[in-house]
């Protein structure tokens, strides 16, 4: 049986991820942890999949900085229930290369266990994040523009 996280757990993770230390950040991770960033790899190279402590601690240590100057993490919505908590928000930060302010709406799911995140998933609105990164819309096919003409809505 799962233990319960604690809120206390579950802030001070926050308070380390808003902080963008990342030594301080490895201090909630378990050394096997598993981080799921939802994206185009290619294009935002933050997104993708990593394993271990040292691969989250290398993400926000290193790979971030350079790309990015984060401003804040703005959590709309949270929700702890036993191991996990799910938080829904903003994350807005500046682009080294562009200057240009980033900003775009995230939801996380996390678990943990023994006080130690061992997975966490961020699902991006990955499609304005991109457009943002590149500073123009993205043109959508013709198809996609007109498959669901009749109903009003636009597939993305």
């Amino acid at each position: 049986m799962t233990q319960p996280v604690s809120p206390s757990i579950v802030q001070g993770f926050y308070l380390a991820y808003v902080s963008r230390d990342a030594e301080r950040m490895a201090s909630f991770l378990d050394d096997d942890v598993e981080w799921l960033v939802t994206g185009p790899v290619d294009l935002l190279e933050y997104c993708g999949y990593r394993r271990g402590k040292d691969a989250v601690v290398d993400l926000y240590g290193r790979i971030l900085p350079k790309l990015f100057e984060f401003r804040g993490f703005d959590p709309r919505d949270f929700l702890i229930d036993g191991d996990r908590a799910a938080v829904f928000g903003r994350i807005s930060a500046v682009q080294r290369s562009t200057g240009r302010l980033i900003s775009y709406m995230c939801a996380h799911f996390v678990r943990f266990q023994n006080d130690r995140v061992v997975s966490f998933a961020s699902l991006t609105d990955s499609f304005d994040a991109a457009e943002q990164v590149l500073g123009h819309p993205i043109a959508q096919s013709s198809r996609d523009r007109t498959a669901f003409s009749e109903f009003g809505v636009v597939a993305v």
